[in-house]
């Protein structure tokens, strides 16, 4: 099976590249065992990308291979270059999953509904794998740099997960060119020819006779450039010396080429290199309304050697292409757009055919403005973010009405925030002119500014901006005030520097006008600031619970910060599985994020840690699916919970700088906390003194509460008793005014440690009983234990020291077992040492499917879950059974140290 048709340069010549040859060969050798890989071929235009592609293809034998090529004119159209790629294997489409199958036909357009990159890319993978059920498969991506996003990001997700099929993916992209998604794939850099090979090119020039001088003169100008060696030979090499790059001068020689063209001939190939589909039966159709003799014209055109006509349009170079379209007038691009939109069929390509109108466009145009706003709206349902701000922009432009040039602008800049273009949003906001508008949309622009504050690393006017505008709101909206005002404190929260926002944000909400309704966050953080837990502890619960609809369903950050205010994991659990279940079920990646970095956080908290590193490896997973940065906060407490010092000081380290990097004050208070339990765990009380004092410095909703209990006790063991008396009373008003049996407990046996009283050690663990802190439970009998033992009390110690021992090991919470352990051992009796636990033997990745796969989940299950092929679940497998001595996977069912 063939795919699209590459450029007529796929016939040139291979010349050296013998390294370059090999890799390819490997290629294709480990494809034909079994074994996928992906290489991008890198280097600027004409350097030999595209021969190199197709010598892979002569070189697969027994391959199928199917081709895609990327437009430079086609780049803002979601999955236009997937859907490509993927036309000759649509026959297997009926073999997919269910949800493959849908996943696949909303992204072509062929279904309704939004699509999710990584969820296309996956169902790319089993579409694939699908063809490669019998010979292996090839794909060839040329031009791989003018992709459409969309298109991008799934093939490189897919890319980065072929593992064990029989399919090879070579890429080409041009270099330079910015940062994109196919960065991180493995690849080989092009570079010049050596001397010798580029005289072996150049001698192929069987038509042009140079002497010696002029010889020398191209081999020195052409520094090995193969096209460079192909194409300046026909100037003669009698032209001046020319200072400008090889591929410009190149791209001018291709140009000169029209110069001597009848006009036809030359509209003709305007018309080519403005369509990107290469399609004859749109070209043919637009010359001819034109006037355009299209026998003597193409004839005329194919002579220039530019192009090639035939069953596909082919240029010969991707330069060549470009070169025509910039060498023609205004009045000749939107003549070439104009008839290619009468031409092209309204309702199977309706927003190709609004983009050449909107393109045709001389001037303002309200008709065609709303028919790309239209656009712009389906690019957005269908997940071209990229492609739903081209077409909003364009429709400002075209707007003649001031009103909705404005909206369409401020429509474009959300669209560009959304696919993450923040410098773009940034400029494109700049244009709007605020004289003339009305209070609601000089609050929206504030907004807008606001967020793009937020996103940026140096940008500290996100608060400012996002106070204004609810400053414009407070007469004209005062509800929409509000919810502005608890923007700004979610989305300080969704970046980490909610450092000073809540104060600068009650200070705002007094001069919201009030509104008739219930308490809501705003009034309750108030009265947290002023009067106290004791007195906010019930609106604190009442906001929370929302009245129409609990608040994490808006503002799950902040409702998580507020639950862990309150010391409630009850709550704070109902968050964190409304957060996996809506991820899920909406595809969000970064709701199911924000789910399983809070589902780490509960499964560190409980002392289920294998559940921790399962749902560390999840997220990493999805971040590694959408070219995001995994979180550093869940990595940071299951470290500091586990309590391996060697693996978790480079974390700590690593997080420190990123967050001085980005001013996440919220993070560099993670760190703190993290190391606080570490270092208390590891009985080295002074860093953990000095941590702890960091982390609840700044007073942070929830870290603070949490940062409390360790600085009690290594104010205590480094002999600072007015620094564990000071830190006991705050950790005490807190978890009263809570009243929770995890808060009373934790605040009873911190209050043992400043006062030796040996009831609150008895509170402690009655109350630690009752609740699913695992860990604070098996340190309370660790500190009882000690107690007991320094007051002589052998017998009674020992039991205490065995439960924590027994509580913390079994979690592997091994610092602070290791502790229990040492005093167990100063009594006399020897701890029993935990052996063959599965968090022990198993990587991350491989715990979470044995997790997955002991619940009963089949591996297409799993694949889905970690957006892996079926075939890699099962190999992982295999070495899962391999690690654990067993076979079956009813065994891994039966084994108590996978977690709940």
């Amino acid at each position: 099976m063939q795919g699209a048709s590459r450029s007529a340069t796929s016939s040139t010549p291979v010349v050296g590249r013998r390294g370059e040859i090999a890799r390819i060969d490997e290629l294709l050798a480990s494809a034909r065992d079994g074994h996928g890989a992906v290489r991008v071929l890198r280097g600027p235009a004409g350097i030999g990308k595209s021969a190199l592609l197709a010598y892979a293809t002569r070189a697969a034998t027994g391959f199928d291979v199917v081709a895609a090529c990327g437009a430079e004119f086609e780049a803002d159209l979601p999955f236009a270059g997937l859907h490509q790629l993927c036309v000759p294997l649509l026959s297997h489409l009926a073999d997919l999953p269910t949800r493959h199958r849908d996943a696949l036909r909303v992204a072509f357009g062929l279904d309704s509904g939004t699509p999710e990159v990584f969820r296309v890319g996956l169902a790319t993978l089993e579409l694939l794998a699908a063809a490669a059920g019998g010979p292996p498969l090839l794909c060839v991506i040329d031009d791989a740099h003018w992709l459409d996003t969309a298109s991008s990001q799934a093939l490189a997700f897919l890319a980065r997960r072929i593992t064990v099929e029989p399919i090879a993916v070579l890429f080409a992209i041009r270099t330079p060119c910015p940062a994109d998604e196919l960065d991180r794939l493995p690849g080989l850099v092009l570079e010049g020819l050596s001397d010798a090979d580029a005289r072996t090119l150049l001698a192929t020039h069987r038509h042009v006779t140079l002497d010696d001088q002029v010889r020398e003169r191209i081999l020195a100008e052409a520094r090995g450039h193969p096209l460079a060696l192909l194409e300046l030979p026909s100037a003669g090499g009698f032209a001046p010396p020319d200072p400008s790059s090889v591929e410009t001068r190149i791209e001018r020689g291709f140009s000169d080429r029209l110069s001597t063209l009848p006009d036809g001939a030359t509209m003709l190939l305007i018309i080519a290199s403005t369509d990107p589909t290469g399609d004859p039966g749109l070209l043919w159709p637009a010359a001819h309304l034109l006037g355009i003799d299209v026998a003597t014209s193409s004839a005329a055109a194919t002579a220039t050697g530019l192009v090639e006509f035939g069953t596909r349009i082919r240029f010969c170079h991707p330069l060549a292409r470009s070169a025509v379209y910039r060498v023609a007038d205004a009045e000749q691009r939107r003549n070439a757009h104009r008839v290619l939109a009468e031409v092209t069929d309204p309702i199977a390509d309706l927003d190709r055919q609004v983009w050449h109108r909107a393109q045709a466009a001389s001037g303002p145009d309200d008709d065609v403005a709303a028919e790309l706003e239209r656009c712009a709206a389906r690019a957005k349902a269908r997940g071209g973010v990229v492609a739903a701000s081209a077409f909003a922009a364009r429709a400002a432009e075209l707007s003649l009405d001031s009103a909705h040039r404005i909206d369409r602008t401020l429509l474009a800049v959300q669209a560009h925030l959304d696919a993450g273009t923040i410098d773009t949003a940034a400029d494109l906001l700049n244009t709007v002119d605020n004289v003339d508008m009305d209070t609601r949309r000089n609050a929206h622009v504030d907004q807008l500014r606001g967020r793009i504050a937020f996103l940026r690393h140096n940008d500290d006017n996100g608060p400012n901006l996002m106070l204004r505008a609810a400053q414009r709101l407070a007469e004209v909206d005062p509800e929409q005030s509000r919810d502005t005002l608890l923007d700004a404190l979610e989305m300080s929260m969704v970046v980490g520097r909610a450092h000073g926002v809540v104060n600068r944000v009650l200070d705002a909400a007094q001069f919201s006008a009030p509104a008739s309704r219930a308490p809501d966050a705003l009034d309750a953080l108030a009265v947290l600031s002023e009067h106290g837990h004791r007195a906010a502890a019930p609106l604190l619960r009442t906001a929370l619970d929302g009245g129409d609809e609990p608040l994490w369903i808006r503002r799950p950050a902040l409702a998580v910060m507020i639950a862990g205010e309150l010391w409630d994991q009850h709550v704070h659990a109902e968050i964190v599985d409304w957060l996996l279940k809506t991820g899920r079920q909406s595809g969000s990646p970064m709701t199911l994020r924000l789910g399983l970095a809070q589902a780490t956080s509960r499964a560190v908290l409980t002392g289920d840690l294998a559940a921790a590193i399962a749902a560390v490896a999840e997220e990493e997973a999805i971040a590694d699916a959408t070219g995001a940065i995994p979180l550093d906060y869940p990595q940071l407490q299951l470290a500091a919970m586990r309590g391996h010092r060697e693996a978790a000081l480079p974390l700590f380290v690593e997080a420190t700088q990123a967050a001085t990097a980005s001013g996440s004050g919220q993070l560099i208070a993670n760190v703190r906390w993290a190391e606080a339990v570490l270092h208390n765990g590891l009985a080295d009380y002074p860093a953990a003194l000095t941590a702890a004092q960091q982390a609840s410095a700044h007073g942070d909703l929830l870290l603070a509460g949490l940062a409390l209990p360790e600085l009690v006790e290594a104010a205590v063991r480094c002999g600072k008793g007015d620094v564990a008396t000071a830190a006991l009373d705050s950790l005490t008003e807190r978890t009263l005014a809570a009243g929770t049996e995890s808060g009373l407990g934790i605040a009873a046996y911190a209050r043992g440690l400043v006062t030796g009283a040996e009831e609150h050690y008895v509170e402690a663990i009655e109350h630690l009983n009752e609740s699913p802190l695992l860990p604070y439970r098996g340190r309370a009998h660790l500190l009882y234990g000690q107690w007991l033992r320094r007051a002589g009390r052998r017998r009674d110690c020992r039991l205490h020291l065995r439960t924590a021992h027994e509580l913390l090991s079994g979690a592997g919470i091994d610092a602070f077992a290791q502790r229990a352990a040492d005093e167990l051992r100063a009594t006399g009796e020897k701890a029993r040492s935990r052996s063959g636990h599965a968090q022990d033997q198993l990587t991350s990745q491989e715990l979470h499917i044995a997790r997955l796969v002991a619940t009963g989940a089949t591996s297409n299950e799993v694949a889905a879950r970690l957006f892996i092929s079926p075939r890699t679940v099962d190999t992982h497998l295999r070495n899962i059974f391999r690690k654990l001595g067993i076979s079956s996977r009813r065994q891994l069912r039966d084994r108590s140290d996978l977690g709940s």
